[in-house]
């Protein structure tokens, strides 16, 4: 219960997470003293979306609105813009570096401005949109990883920007879903960039590791080094569609199969388990639903049979998880030098809230991990306070950190020296056998 003189709130964030199973919605405040609160939160059902794209888009701004009221009425206040959270959708991490010349004196403001302004003109979205385009970290005269570089001496100055592309019809719709519920768009982030500044560390960020966003029908797989997301990779699979194989096995309804999934569903089998019989449907349950197939007279199943499946699935789906680190340089012949294989995996999500998953993933992926959950939030409500909420508490994390988008630097004029093809990759390349 708060106290008769509570901090005062400075300044507001309102975030919209839209998942294919549920829209989510966070309002939050910073207080003068820097503290964040969570001043209401809410989610409901997800209608009109489909593996990340908006099928439906009256459905859509339904769930939109409904969800966000949810989260203005335990606030006690009104938002007339929020961030945006968008997975799948064709989503691409790019790095790209840009040089100027400096002449060997001290760097000042204003040339950092137009080195960031050099950076805004040369990105190059080849048709597709720039969700954010931001200065991850600068490079002078050989020395890398200067967070500030003014005040220095250097006679080249250069700067690793991140940029984050999507297709554009499908962020339009997932936009105009949003303001068709009359809010502003104030930004939409990539959803593993906003599950990344909840999870992971700045220390984990700037040491490598990778971050496996597994959510209902989509399952984000990045990589994170020198505090840079270096690469992502999305799959079409999800943790509804475990729930589908349950119901396809066992010829039940969706709600029979989730239940199940959710409550008696792991990743490990046991050597109990073929003893244990699980009701397929909860106590007093009025729903109507058949009978399992394979089912006792109380429509029973073996808890064997259940994780079998479970299993099957996930063996499918952390199979290609594997290959997209693998591809990434996190794992395989390309991880270079032999710390990498310490590197952890974190994974995050709906679909992380499975018991036994964290073991599951480093017996099957051979490296350490852990599952991640949002940061420890003033007002975060409990309920909110797991996985399949971490995508939603950075989007608000993203918001009050504001970071730099060279896109809104003015113009400036300067010489400046742009990497070529290959250059780019013996770069890049550099980087990886560096980090992993």
């Amino acid at each position: 219960m708060a106290g008769p003189n509570p901090p005062r709130i400075a300044r507001v964030f309102a975030a919209v997470n839209i998942g294919s199973f549920r829209v989510s919605a966070m309002v939050a405040g910073i207080s003068e003293s820097g503290e964040m609160t969570v001043l209401g939160s809410g989610h409901r059902a997800a209608q009109g979306i489909k593996r990340g794209y908006v099928t439906d888009m009256a459905a859509a701004t339904y769930a939109v609105r409904d969800a966000l009221e949810r989260a203005e009425k335990l606030a006690g206040l009104t938002v007339q813009s929020v961030w945006l959270g968008a997975s799948g959708a064709g989503l691409a991490s790019r790095i790209s570096q840009i040089e100027v010349e400096i002449g060997g004196r001290r760097i000042e403001e204003e040339d950092i401005e137009q080195l960031l302004a050099a950076a805004r003109d040369a990105i190059e979205p080849d048709g597709r949109m720039v969700l954010h385009a931001q200065p991850a970290c600068y490079f002078l005269d050989g020395a890398e990883g200067i967070a500030n570089p003014k005040g220095l001496h250097a006679e080249r100055l250069g700067v690793d920007i991140h940029t984050m592309l999507a297709d554009g019809a499908p962020m339009r719709n997932l936009r105009e879903a949003v303001e068709n519920a009359h809010l502003e768009v104030e930004g939409i982030v990539a959803s593993p960039l906003a599950a990344g500044y909840a999870c992971l560390t700045g220390e984990e960020r700037d040491l490598g590791v990778a971050l496996v966003e597994f959510g209902a029908e989509v399952t984000n797989v990045a990589v994170f080094a020198a505090g840079m997301l270096v690469g992502l990779t999305a799959i079409p699979m999800g943790s509804a569609d475990i729930t589908d194989a349950i119901a396809s096995a066992f010829g039940i309804r969706r709600f029979q199969a989730e239940r199940l999934k959710c409550v008696h569903g792991s990743a490990i089998a046991s050597p109990n388990d073929h003893r244990e019989l699980v009701a397929v449907n909860a106590p007093g349950d009025d729903r109507a639903g058949p009978t399992a197939r394979g089912a006792d007279e109380q429509n029973r199943i073996p808890r064997s049979e259940l994780v079998s499946v479970i299993t099957g699935e996930l063996d499918r789906l952390v199979s290609d998880v594997g290959r997209a680190l693998e591809a990434q340089g996190f794992t395989g012949s390309q991880a270079g030098k032999a710390g990498a294989r310490n590197r952890q995996v974190v994974i995050t999500g709906g679909g992380a809230e499975m018991a036994g998953l964290a073991d599951y993933a480093r017996a099957a992926l051979g490296k350490p991990g852990r599952i991640g959950r949002p940061p420890q939030l003033k007002g975060l409500p409990e309920a909110h306070a797991v996985p399949g909420f971490a995508t939603l508490a950075g989007l608000v994390l993203y918001a009050a950190e504001d970071p730099v988008d060279i896109r809104v630097v003015g113009h400036r004029h300067q010489i400046t020296r742009r990497y070529g093809a290959t250059a780019m990759a013996q770069r890049v390349w550099h980087a990886m056998k560096e980090y992993f």
